[in-house]
């Protein structure tokens, strides 16, 4: 089976073609591969917990290319890392229903990938995430994100990159610190916020409830934080991720995006001046039962819809925090 780096000349970056993710299991519904137990791979136990993919994309131990490529179609080894990154070892318990402290244990992981992994020359950016639900394809119902460790920048960050190094050149400051001082002036569409995090509802989302957590102060990645602003993290994550879940009083799909600086790379290599760290969540429901489909216009051109008002599903949005904190304190 064929896995390598195929360049899109079109677009101007790598597909990553990955034949051997074919092989992933239908797992049983009574065995989990995540929870502690004899004959698992994962410690008999453990808070938090990197386990690296069995079924990766990127392989530091790269395959040869299947096919030979030329000046137009280039192609390139499956150089990196694909980790899978366990939350809990309790089977059902999600991100929200995690304790503060947890999810701090969680921030501390991530930190640690991504400062490991970034000693890799050859890695050029970090990329944390989720998946949650099976509306975004979950087949593993156990609570865990992943991270893939890129040999090139993935195309929608370099777009960001070069957006806010153009905007920093222009005016002399950060487009996303300015950013959320708008958001901060409107009010309207602020979720929440603590002393290091405000989450809000971007102006220009084209989800229905696309939620953006952005650091108040002017951070890069996450070896950028003191301890202080992980645990402010930890709270806010818990906190949008439980008004998610309060919103239709149910297990809220989404995807969960960390972005952040690049490392290693010459191009970037100032992109702490102009580039801030914030995490995008795409979340699929416009409304209980209804999915926001990312049809033909969105896919094929880039040219996004949001099929409801961004001040209106704010509001939707501040209603459920509320909600979602009145349940914390009756615990």
């Amino acid at each position: 089976m064929s896995s390598e780096l195929r360049w899109n000349p079109l677009l101007k970056t790598w597909t990553m073609v990955a034949a051997n993710r074919q092989g992933r299991p239908n797992l049983p519904k009574d065995w989990c591969p995540f929870c502690p137990g004899p004959g698992k791979k994962v410690p008999e136990n453990y808070e938090v917990y990197e386990y690296d993919n069995d079924f990766p994309a990127l392989r530091l131990d790269a395959d040869e290319p299947g096919i030979e490529g030329n000046d137009l179609y280039k192609v390139q080894k499956n150089y990196g890392k694909c980790e899978v990154i366990l939350y809990s070892p309790e089977h059902n318990k999600t991100l929200p229903e995690l304790p503060v402290d947890h999810i701090y244990k969680l921030v501390e992981l991530w930190t640690e990938r991504f400062r490991e992994l970034s000693k890799d020359k050859n890695i050029k950016y970090i990329f944390e995430f989720e998946n949650r639900g099976e509306a975004v394809g979950v087949t593993m119902p156990h609570p865990h994100g992943q991270l893939y460790a890129y040999p090139f920048v993935p195309l929608k960050l370099k777009v960001e990159l070069d957006s806010t190094k153009e905007y920093c050149e222009k005016n002399g400051k950060c487009m996303i610190c300015e950013m959320n001082k708008l958001e901060k002036d409107f009010e309207k569409r602020v979720i929440c916020e603590n002393d290091s995090f405000i989450a809000y509802l971007p102006y220009f989302t084209d989800y229905p409830y696309g939620v953006f957590i952005v650091s108040k102060n002017h951070r890069g990645n996450f070896t950028e934080f003191d301890d202080n602003e992980k645990l402010n993290l930890a709270k806010i994550l818990k906190e949008v991720t439980g008004t998610f879940d309060s919103l239709f009083d149910k297990k809220f799909p989404y995807m969960m995006c960390i972005h952040q600086t690049p490392v290693n790379s010459e191009e970037y290599k100032d992109a702490k001046d102009y580039f801030h760290f914030h995490i995008e969540f795409y979340p699929p429901l416009r409304a209980a039962n209804r999915i926001k489909y990312y049809a033909s216009s969105e896919m094929g051109a880039w040219a996004a819809c949001n099929p409801l008002t961004v001040e209106e599903t704010a509001q939707e949005l501040r209603d459920a925090h509320e909600k979602f904190l009145k349940k914390q304190e009756i615990k």
